[in-house]
């Protein structure tokens, strides 16, 4: 086995001793990095460990950047690995290090390091749950506009809540526009209630009321609808998987044997 494709092995594969401890390295690595990466942001740290954190992310660039140039050489096809997902946010993860460099006002792209932790993802190998992720998609492409209709409604009792706010409350309890209103709206009926306006009369306090209890029956109303085609994609995913033997329908997408005779699943 030449070097090239031993490399390959260890970096791309994970049946080996040597793929395990390979990704578990880079795993470390990478929360290392990003946990330096916060500590940084905190203005006291920084000013007491400039130095440090300065020489730790020039270490981890240049290891990351040793990495990614390691993976496009023993990469089967390269092409294929650079453009796709993981191979840009390997590149994204070690570029604003060196632009940064060479432009010192470039400095906020450094907040693109904390795309490294995306690369996590690929080492566990949890593409595996795909499949999974797919199904939600489809779920809610088929609910968009169930969805759609929803949002609307909420807008149009947004606007209405708002309006009558303004009308009630006015500029001298802080309503001064139906959109400053809408704004009060849409965070009552979302139950975050910053506080920052209030209604001080009766009727506006009643308006709020109903608002807030709107709010909470709300709520339920897209986790219905994507639950309710969340169970339908389930249902067809499981009848399209049949059994040669029997014929039947309705088994897991990750079923091996059929649940009604016991025959191996395509």
């Amino acid at each position: 086995m030449s070097i090239k494709q031993s490399l390959n092995t260890i970096i791309f594969g994970t049946e080996t001793r040597a793929g395990r401890a390979f990704d578990l390295v880079l795993i470390a690595s990478i929360l290392t990095s990003v946990f330096i990466l916060i500590l940084d942001s905190v203005n006291s740290y920084h000013q007491r460990y400039t130095e440090w954190f300065y020489a730790a992310e020039w270490f981890f660039t240049i290891l990351f950047t040793l990495e990614y140039a390691l993976r496009l050489y023993c990469a089967e096809q390269r092409q294929h690995y650079a453009r796709s997902f993981f191979g840009i946010v390997d590149l994204l993860a070690i570029l604003p290090t060196y632009i940064a460099l060479l432009f010192p006002p470039a400095n906020y792209l450094l907040i693109i390091r904390l795309l490294r932790v995306l690369r996590i993802f690929r080492v566990l190998k949890l593409i595996r749950y795909l499949s999974d992720a797919n199904v939600l998609m489809r779920s809610i492409a088929m609910a968009k506009r169930k969805i759609f209709i929803f949002l609307f409604s909420v807008m149009i009792l947004i606007t209405l809540f708002g309006s009558l706010m303004y009308f009630i409350e006015g500029p001298e309890h802080g309503f001064t526009s139906i959109p400053r209103s809408m704004y009060w709206a849409i965070v009552t009926i979302t139950t975050v209630g910053y506080g920052d306006i209030t209604p001080h009369t009766i009727f506006g306090q009643a308006i709020a009321a109903m608002a807030m209890l709107s709010g909470y029956a709300i709520i339920a109303v897209p986790t219905g609808i994507l639950s309710a085609e969340l169970i339908s994609e389930v249902q067809r995913e499981r009848s399209n998987k049949q059994c040669d033997q029997c014929q039947r329908h309705g088994h897991e997408a990750d079923a091996t044997y059929c649940k009604h005779c016991g025959a191996s699943l395509p």
